[in-house]
């Protein structure tokens, strides 16, 4: 058995399963007027992996972040760095000492200080030039070594914060909604330009967010949060595909809801039947559809298109109203089943008239059955 234990002891660079956590939070719980705002939330974020902390305003998210940095103090708990414990109710590392950088929304750069005293600011010997110029070369900013924050537009601010961010070398960077006070143009390439350097830097990164598109678009995984607790945790494409209830799948997107109940594992819809399985008779059920997976075909003479195993069956609605979004057009649809309105989205340019009939159909592997409520 010891040679075994040598090797994974020495090898430089262990599977995942193998490596110890650079941040674990376990049962952490904070109140505030006997109102639990984080909720017993654990959480593990590995070296280099960027988590995506997502949630609606409110849900916690950002006292989470205040904990780990160690700015709020948890109720009960504990926090561990590399393996080791740095925070529980009794012993406590005080923010300096526990080796993690943050980036907030409004930059908090030192007005008086030139960009470059801003990076160097808190280090110390003969490296922080060099450091301060690694840095600025990352991010872009080298030529404004010497101009002052106020001299900057938002984009190059948020750089030189991040630089700053980094300067120390933090084995975990917080980071607190950092792109919310730029432009939509602006934004995603910054957003990449950041995932690129913290990626280099080897940094561990926990992002908070409300955002769904930007968690997707930075994240290695998504702990979604809700109410204080996070409801579902894995890789953007599996939260996305295999959301946990229907308030996790409508967080990510619009949705189309069909209301049913269950009978015999079976539930009747316009589009026919659908498997229920485990779900005891008498329950009501939503069934929900995002609108892209719903496909449309036109009336003939009052016929649809035939039933098929992938499709099921074609259900007739008529148009109330066609939008063109940019890149797609978003079709509502009155349904003559039962009078429910649904919508789908369709690529590029479809904009049928009002009360056109026409024909939808939904992928079968596309649906999600939840039980109501």
């Amino acid at each position: 058995m010891l040679g075994p234990l040598y090797l994974i002891v020495f090898v430089r660079d262990q599977p995942p399963f193998m490596q110890t956590p650079r941040l674990e939070i376990k049962n952490i719980v904070k109140a505030f007027g006997g109102r639990r705002v984080v909720d017993d939330v654990s959480l593990t974020v590995m070296p280099g992996q960027v988590t995506c902390l997502l949630g609606p305003s409110g849900c916690g998210k950002s006292t989470t972040l205040r904990i780990i940095a160690g700015v709020e103090m948890q109720d009960s708990g504990t926090i561990h760095v590399d393996g080791q414990l740095i925070c529980d109710t009794v012993r406590r590392v005080p923010p300096e000492g526990r080796s993690i950088g943050l980036m907030f929304q409004d930059f908090a750069l030192f007005p008086h200080l030139t960009v470059g005293q801003n990076v160097a600011f808190g280090l110390k010997g003969r490296e922080s030039a060099e450091r301060v110029k690694s840095l600025l070369n990352k991010v872009g900013m080298t030529r404004y070594i010497d101009d002052y924050p106020h001299q900057l537009s938002g984009g190059e601010q948020q750089r030189v914060a991040l630089a700053r961010a980094l300067a120390p070398k933090p084995r975990i960077m917080l980071m607190d909604e950092p792109f919310s006070g730029l432009d939509d143009r602006l934004r995603d390439d910054i957003r990449d330009e950041t995932l690129e350097v913290l990626k280099d830097e080897g940094t561990a990164v926990l992002l908070v967010t409300h955002e769904p598109g930007e968690a997707m678009r930075m994240a290695d995984e998504i702990a979604l949060m809700r109410d204080g607790k996070i409801v579902q945790r894995g890789a953007p494409y599996n939260i996305y595909n295999t959301p946990v209830d229907l308030r996790a799948a409508a967080f990510f997107s619009d949705i189309n809801v069909i209301r049913s109940t269950v009978e015999g594992a079976l539930t009747d819809t316009p589009f026919g039947q659908f498997l229920a399985p485990g779900v005891p008779d008498g329950t009501e059920v939503d069934i929900v559809i995002r609108p892209q997976h719903l496909k449309i075909d036109f009336d003939r003479n009052g016929r649809g298109p035939n039933p098929t195993p992938q499709d099921g069956t074609a259900a007739r609605g008529v148009v109330q109203r066609a939008r063109f979004m940019g890149g797609s057009s978003l079709v509502e649809f009155r349904m003559d089943y039962d009078g429910s309105v649904l919508r789908a989205e369709v690529p590029s340019v479809f904009l049928p008239k009002r009360d056109t009939p026409l024909w939808l159909m939904i992928r079968r592997d596309r649906c999600f059955v939840f039980p109501k409520g």
